[in-house]
C-alpha cells in the first residue's frame, strides 16, 4: 500500500489504466487517457458508512455489484492495475515532527509506529501504514513525516470486490492526500474539504503539509464548520509564526458561496474554491482529479 504516495506526485512506474475514488455517496472512475474519461455512479443509501474503527461496507453485495458495473470491459481478460482512492475518514493521517529521523527504512518504520500507536485505538503493528518524510523547509532542522494508518481489515474490504473483478489496486491513497496535488500555492494555504459530515482541514506551507485534522460534524452548517475550522488558523499563527494567505474550499456544493463570503469576512483573507482543469473538484471526485493531476505534473 502507498497511502501517502500521492503527495509527491512522482510515480516511477507507468500509471495504471484505471483509477477509482470511493465515497459514502458513490464511486468515481477514470480511464487513464489523454484526456481521461471520467464517470460517476451513486450508491444506494446505506451501502457505505465511513469510519476509522469498524467495517465500512454495510451492504457488501450492493457494493460489489456497483463496482462491477463501473469497471470498463476488459477484452483480453488479463488482470489490470488501478489506483484506489479511499474516503478520508477511514484512515488516520498525521504530520509527525522528529528531531532526528534515521536513514534505515526498518528503523524509520519502527519509530513511526512507536509515535503513532498512542493516537489510534488499534494495533498499529498489524495495521496498513505508510509514511513519507517531507523535505525540510525554511531552514528547519526538524523532520516532518506524513503518516497514514488504517486497520488492514477496513482497507481489505474496500479492495476485495476490485480484486474479485480482476483489478489489482497497486496504489492506494485517501481522497484528501490525492487532492493535495491540486494545491499549488506559494504561501500558507488552508484547505477545507467537506465530504458528507466529515470536514478535513489541511495546512500547506510552500508545498509542505503541516497539519491534517479530520472533524466529524453534527450537521453541515456554516456555523458548525466555522467553529471547527477557525482553530486551524490559531494553530498556524502559534506554530508557523505567520498568518494564512488563503483558504481553499472543496466539496461545499450549495454552501460554497455562502461559506466563501462568510469566511472571507471573518478571516480577512482570500477564499477560493479548489480548481482542476479536468472538472470541478467536489466531495466525491477531488481525490481522483488530484491523482490525475499528479500524472501530468
Amino acid at each position: 500500500m502507498h497511502l501517502a504516495r500521492s503527495i509527491i506526485g512522482l510515480l516511477q512506474d507507468p500509471p495504471p489504466p484505471l483509477a477509482f475514488e470511493l465515497s459514502a455517496a458513490g464511486i468515481s472512475v477514470a480511464k487513464i487517457a489523454r484526456p481521461p474519461e471520467l464517470d460517476y455512479q451513486p450508491f444506494e443509501p446505506g451501502v457505505i458508512s465511513v469510519s476509522p474503527l469498524r467495517d465500512n461496507i454495510l451492504l457488501p453485495d450492493d457494493f460489489a455489484g456497483a463496482i462491477r458495473a463501473m469497471i470498463p470491459a476488459n477484452g483480453n481478460r488479463k488482470r489490470r492495475a488501478a489506483a484506489l482512492i479511499l474516503p478520508d475518514n477511514c484512515a488516520r493521517v498525521s504530520v509527525l515532527d522528529f528531531d532526528n529521523f534515521p536513514s534505515d527504512p526498518k528503523e524509520q518504520l519502527s519509530l513511526v509506529r512507536f509515535r503513532i500507536k498512542k493516537s489510534v485505538p488499534y494495533d498499529v503493528e498489524s495495521a496498513a501504514l505508510s509514511y513519507w518524510p517531507q523535505p525540510a523547509g525554511g531552514g528547519s532542522r526538524k523532520f516532518e513525516v506524513v503518516v497514514a494508518v488504517a486497520p488492514v481489515e477496513i482497507v481489505a474490504r474496500y479492495e476485495a470486490p476490485f480484486r474479485a473483478a480482476g483489478i489489482d489496486p497497486g496504489i492506494v491513497t485517501t481522497s484528501s492526500l490525492a487532492a493535495l496535488e491540486l494545491i499549488d500555492e506559494k504561501g500558507i494555504a488552508v484547505v477545507a474539504k467537506l465530504s458528507g459530515r466529515v470536514l478535513m482541514a489541511m495546512v500547506v506551507d510552500k508545498g509542505l503539509l503541516k497539519l491534517v485534522r479530520s472533524l466529524e460534524l453534527t450537521e453541515s452548517t456554516i456555523d458548525e464548520i466555522a467553529a471547527d475550522l477557525y482553530p486551524t488558523f490559531v494553530f498556524i499563527e502559534d506554530n508557523l509564526g505567520a498568518k494564512a494567505d488563503k483558504l481553499l474550499l472543496c466539496g461545499f456544493g450549495d454552501l460554497e458561496e455562502e461559506a466563501r463570503v462568510e469566511f472571507q469576512r471573518e478571516l480577512g483573507i482570500t477564499v477560493e474554491p479548489v480548481c482542476s482543469a479536468l472538472g470541478q473538484p467536489g466531495e466525491n471526485n477531488a481525490g481522483l482529479l488530484g491523482y490525475l493531476q499528479s500524472l501530468v505534473a
